[in-house]
């Protein structure tokens, strides 16, 4: 008797049996292994495998498959398959997603290969999918769904009834409410399927639906869209334009794909890389992104050693302020990243914006002035044991006292004011506060230490 290795090794182990089979030669065994997987998972599998291995595995991936399959891809290996793929085969994958799913994949694909795509699409199917096209990729209308079932508040549950019944490919998937629309297809409410199931047949769908369902303006911002699913735990939504007209609807897993993309963003962003960015990339892609922010980074370096360059008289009569030195702007530095972190995932979540500033600044100030007095007392206390000067332990209390307090300015303000200019905070608000930090807590320590010790 043949055993399906798939359904007997715990989903937690099967990629470990996968790569296991792999790493032994047996292609035979591996592919059934393989085309076993979710879609997800054989991405994870793509995604994990070094760049010789990766052309083998893909042409394990069964054809019908291949679609779903690129679409959990990470950006840079997703363009690196398309790019080896021939024209007519990534037809044949295109034609085969859904709608939602065409729309996300079909940005990637080479412009004549988008041509073929629109063009072998039936009428109805290409309206759709110019709809989806129409909106950017982060606010709903970018994340939804045309695919939906839409009824009349006249007719009665029976009729609903019948007519699902005769859905030649089912309901969409994740369906849990049919949308309710007049006439003119503008949205009046939703009718969950339960409330289908339990209710008089004879009863009419206006009787039964549900007015409390606000739809989601196909404009409004994907973060927001994030925070009503998650508040109102939704697993559908409907979609509409600024005239109440029902364009489609957003689902609990393009929500939960986003939330992944989002937290990726903001882990990566912190080291100044893109979530997209593929762990096995070319070395020369990916040392030419990093450059760029290692540049950066160079810059602010410099202008950080500038300021030293300008005490540099006072440091060689003190040698004390080079030892030092360092603590002041570490010090200040991590106050400020936490700050930083916690404006940031406000922005993300819709918590924070110019009308509650005020507030969390002052919070902030005031954490940052307790904390500033406590560790300034200590680091005082140590800095004249280490040297036995009140005079260098006096400054580097004060000097701590003042970076701390412009640095949590600086982690509120700076987010905040890279988001309105169209800077990605996640991305450039760690260098630029430490640039800040670095700056004042040197500029704060030596100036004092040439006004009053020199």
């Amino acid at each position: 008797m043949t055993v399906d290795v798939a359904t007997t090794v715990p989903e937690a182990d099967r990629l470990d049996a996968l790569h296991a089979v792999l790493e032994s030669g047996s292609v035979i065994k591996a592919t059934r292994m393989l085309n076993a997987l979710h879609p997800a998972e054989i991405a994870h599998v793509l995604q994990s495998m070094l760049p010789r291995q990766r052309e083998l595995v893909w042409g394990m991936v069964d054809d019908p498959a291949q679609g779903e399959v690129l679409l959990y891809l990470n950006d840079d290996l997703r363009d690196e398959l398309l790019r080896d793929m021939a024209p007519s085969r990534i037809l044949e994958v295109a034609e085969a997603l859904e709608t939602d799913d065409l729309a996300d994949l079909i940005q990637d694909l080479p412009a004549t290969v988008t041509r073929e795509v629109l063009n072998s699409l039936d009428e109805q199917r290409r309206e759709r999918l110019e709809t989806a096209l129409a909106f950017p990729e982060d606010t709903a209308g970018g994340l939804m769904n045309t695919d939906m079932i839409t009824v009349r508040p006249e007719v009665t549950l029976d009729v609903v009834m019948r007519y699902l019944r005769r859905l030649k490919d089912g309901l969409p998937d994740l369906t849990d409410n049919l949308i309710v629309v007049n006439r003119q297809g503008r949205y009046l409410g939703v009718l969950y399927l339960t409330d289908l199931l339990t209710n008089d047949p004879d009863d009419s769908v206006a009787e039964i639906m549900t007015l409390a369902v606000q739809p989601m303006l196909a404009t409004l911002d994907a973060r927001e869209v994030a925070n009503r699913f998650e508040q109102l735990d939704f697993v559908s939504a409907p979609v509409v334009d600024e005239d109440g007209h029902v364009l489609g609807r957003i689902t609990v897993d393009d929500v939960m794909d986003l939330i992944r993309e989002e937290a990726d963003h903001q882990f990566m962003g912190q080291a100044g890389l893109s979530e997209t960015e593929d762990m096995f990339a070319p070395v020369l892609l990916s040392a030419r992104r990093r450059a760029v922010w290692l540049g950066v980074n160079l810059l602010t370096a410099f202008l950080a050693a500038w300021v030293i360059g300008r005490f540099e008289s006072t440091i060689q009569q003190l040698v004390a302020l080079a030892v030092l030195m360092p603590v002041v702007a570490s010090m200040g530095g991590i106050a400020g990243t936490q700050t930083l972190t916690l404006a940031i995932r406000g922005i993300a979540l819709g918590h924070l914006s110019a009308k509650n500033l005020h507030w969390l600044l002052g919070k902030e100030m005031a954490v940052s002035l307790i904390n500033s007095l406590v560790w300034a007392l200590v680091v005082a206390a140590i800095a004249w044991l280490w040297f036995g000067s009140v005079g260098v332990a006096s400054i580097i209390a004060v000097a701590i006292t003042i970076n701390l307090l412009v640095a949590s300015l600086a982690g509120a303000l700076l987010p905040l004011f890279l988001d309105r200019v169209g800077i990605d905070p996640a991305l450039a608000g760690g260098v630029i506060l430490t640039t800040v930090t670095d700056v004042v807590g040197f500029l704060a320590f030596l100036g004092l230490a040439t006004l009053l010790l020199v």
